[in-house]
């Protein structure tokens, strides 16, 4: 990717958060994610639920040509307006996203409707970015990307950015993740293993991502770092896991 600029910005969107409603994590959480890739956010903007606002500040920063990632706001409730801000920012028609409406309709079936659908009114000329928690994609027009307000779904969505379109501005060196999902597992139950393997890992990241569903638990756990360190945790995560009768995949 060839560029005369390169600034990332961040923008937030909640209500809640301006009125103390709610802390913000994503700013340290965006600072922390991209330092890791060598890489650095140059601003960032907190707005509330105001349309029209939000549609000023889509339309400086995409005529800016800013790489920005925007959390909040794309839900199907009244007070979800980032969908619609951002194709009138873009200057295009909010339109039904057919692989975004099949992913809600299979997600959710009849319940989809009436409501749940306006989830895949997306602006027109939108890709996806895949969530893993429920489903429910977030999208990319250009290099503006938008993401669940919720950290659990919108931090790994951010890094799937990252990695699939801007894995070539970080350092040749940039670290690697490897992912193991235990279903079925609570964190608590797996506490000792990944003390464990903090200790005898020290050089790699460790991150514990827990579902919930009802009474269904699920653990997502990652380990980050250079490849060597990431290869050899792994291999002792999974024969551990495996000696303790732990299913993953």
């Amino acid at each position: 990717m060839s560029r005369q600029r390169l600034t990332f910005g961040l923008i937030v969107i909640g209500s809640e958060l301006l009125l103390g409603k709610r802390s913000d994590g994503h700013f340290a959480y965006v600072v922390e994610t991209l330092s890791r890739r060598g890489l650095e956010l140059h601003w960032c903007q907190y707005l509330g639920d105001d349309p029209d606002r939000i549609t000023a500040a889509l339309r400086r920063s995409m005529g800016d040509g800013d790489i920005v990632f925007c959390f909040g706001g794309i839900g199907a409730t009244p007070d979800d307006h980032t969908r619609a801000c951002a194709a009138r920012a873009a200057g295009v028609d909010l339109l039904r996203h057919p692989e975004a409406a099949s992913i809600i309709e299979a997600r959710f079936g009849d319940d989809a409707y009436p409501q749940r659908i306006h989830m895949g009114h997306l602006p027109q000329g939108s890709t996806l970015i895949p969530n893993p928690v429920n489903q429910i994609a977030g999208f990319s027009i250009g290099d503006h990307h938008f993401v669940p307000g919720f950290p659990q779904m919108g931090w790994p969505m951010l890094e799937w950015v990252l990695d699939h379109r801007y894995a070539q501005l970080a350092p040749s060196d940039r670290p690697v993740e490897r992912l193991l999902t235990l279903p079925g597992t609570s964190e608590g139950q797996i506490i000792h293993i990944m003390q464990d393997l903090v200790a005898r890992f020290p050089r790699v990241q460790l991150s514990c991502l827990p579902h919930m569903d009802g009474d269904y638990r699920e653990t997502e756990l990652g380990i980050r770092g250079k490849p060597a360190d990431v290869e050899a945790a792994a291999a002792w995560l999974n024969t551990t896991l495996d000696r303790e009768g732990f299913a993953w995949k």
